[in-house]
């Protein structure tokens, strides 16, 4: 299953009809259209803002909410974190992309100046797997992996600002089953053997049963193991279709629940969604849910691949002898999108709504740098140390599911796929829950273990 932070919701009139890849909201009656494989979904045909829109904004002008960086950085209390120096200095976020975005150094630059955020250290950009080819901004799926690269690196930034960004691209676009992969696991070798980050960011996923054998998936492995070996922590987005996910011809959608890899390997911390109401100033309004909104939905659920790992023993009745995904949430939801600024489409320069797992893979990834920071040395799979923490570090998510449907597939028949519920304690909704950031990362650098 892909991850679905790359989906493109496109705007209809009236200005508050959106669809998702082609399929204005679930039961729309239409199949969605093969996107390219990041996990976000962008509004991408309303004109390109030439200022940053306010959740204010968003609501009279969209019936959505959207969220600026400091918002998010008052919901998830990042100010305390500031406040003591813990910003990821002295760490490495790795972000791995196919392609690419041509104007990435240029887009960041603007985007922190216009939310006072810090220059990155660096924002170094490699292509150990080959040469990517020439931009064409014609190409949509060059322009999805654009904008992908864009999310992931800006908003990994708000949650880090103090870390070094290495930004790996590679010159295969990833797809359901095989193909990308083995570009992206050599890539990620690369950058694990020669020690250029601490913490790898994946938004991009293909469905479990797309690849041609149990095995062609277990051989792409390696980077995991090696990332397991080298005390670096890998992050996977869960997807944005909640409990199902894309077939093999990237366009009809499984009828029944499936899962996704990486986000389903247990070497990987599988980052799912949540759905946050705040105000205009990042005060939250009620709790955060599971996200599952007319636009998409949290991944989550059952490995068919990897057995049940052992740090999830604790949760064997909900999991059972499977691996469940996700192991932790944060924001992903389309009715809360965050704002992102890119120029790498001619006319369409300026600044953008973006929403999915996509989104919140690069946010973990800026706290787990934080958690690095604190703790003076990389914390490496973080599996065993979530399921360790006690119920004060972590905030558990009671409310939602990620069912997902109606959807029409091209045999003309309408499904809708059953999801999980959230619930008190591990759910495959929402996995541990959410996080509170100076707690969580405090907690995590010092290990704190143990219910209460």
């Amino acid at each position: 299953m892909r991850n679905f932070s790359r989906l493109r919701v496109t705007l209809v009139l009236p200005a508050c009809l959106l669809a998702v890849a082609g399929f204005p909201a679930y039961g729309a009656g239409t199949a969605p259209a093969a996107v390219p494989r990041p996990l976000h979904i962008e509004f991408d045909k309303i004109p390109t803002l030439t200022f940053p829109p306010t959740t204010a904004y968003c609501l009279a002008n969209y019936g959505l909410h959207c969220y600026q960086p400091f918002q998010l950085e008052r919901a998830y209390n990042l100010k305390p974190l500031r406040e003591a120096g813990i910003d990821g200095r002295g760490r490495t976020i790795v972000i791995v992309d196919s392609f690419g975005s041509p104007t990435i150094e240029h887009d960041l630059q603007v985007f922190d100046q216009t939310f006072g955020l810090p220059d990155p250290p660096s924002l170094t950009i490699i292509q150990p797997a080959g040469p990517v080819p020439p931009f064409d901004p014609t190409n949509s799926d060059m322009t999805g992996w654009a904008a992908e690269t864009t999310l992931d690196v800006e908003w990994a930034h708000v949650f880090a600002p103090g870390a070094a960004i290495l930004l790996v691209e590679t010159p295969v676009s990833e797809t359901e089953g095989v193909q990308g992969f083995p570009e992206i696991v050599k890539a990620e070798n690369y950058v694990i053997d020669h020690d250029l980050g601490d913490v790898i960011s994946q938004s991009f996923g293909a469905t479990e049963e797309t690849f041609p054998s149990k095995d062609s998936l277990l051989d792409l492995r390696s980077a995991f193991k090696n990332a397991a070996a080298h005390k670096v922590t890998v992050l996977g987005a869960s997807g944005d279709l909640g409990a199902t996910d894309y077939e093999l011809n990237g366009s009809d959608i499984y009828p029944m629940p499936v899962n996704s890899w990486p986000s389903s390997d247990p070497l990987v911390t599988s980052v799912g969604g949540t759905m946050l109401t705040l105000d205009d100033s990042g005060k939250r309004l009620a709790p955060d849910v599971v996200w599952n909104d007319a636009y998409g939905a949290g991944g989550g659920g059952v490995s068919a691949v990897f057995h049940r790992p052992e740090f999830q023993d604790r949760v064997r009745k909900v999991v059972g002898p499977d691996r469940g995904t996700p192991d932790i949430s944060m924001s992903a939801a389309c009715d809360g999108f965050v704002v992102f600024y890119y120029t790498f489409i001619p006319g369409r320069e300026g600044y953008h709504l973006v929403c999915g797992t996509s989104e919140a893979s690069p946010e973990f990834a800026g706290i787990v740098a934080m958690a690095d920071q604190a703790a003076g040395r990389r914390l490496g799979h973080l599996g065993p140390k979530l399921y360790e923490l006690s119920k004060r570090s972590l905030i558990d998510i009671t409310q939602g599911n990620n069912s997902f449907g109606p959807f029409t597939n091209s045999d003309g028949k309408t499904y809708t796929v059953t999801g999980y519920d959230a619930g008190p304690g591990y759910d495959l909704a929402s996995g541990l829950g959410t996080l509170d950031a100076t707690r969580f990362v405090r907690a995590l650098a010092e290990g704190d273990g143990g219910d209460d």
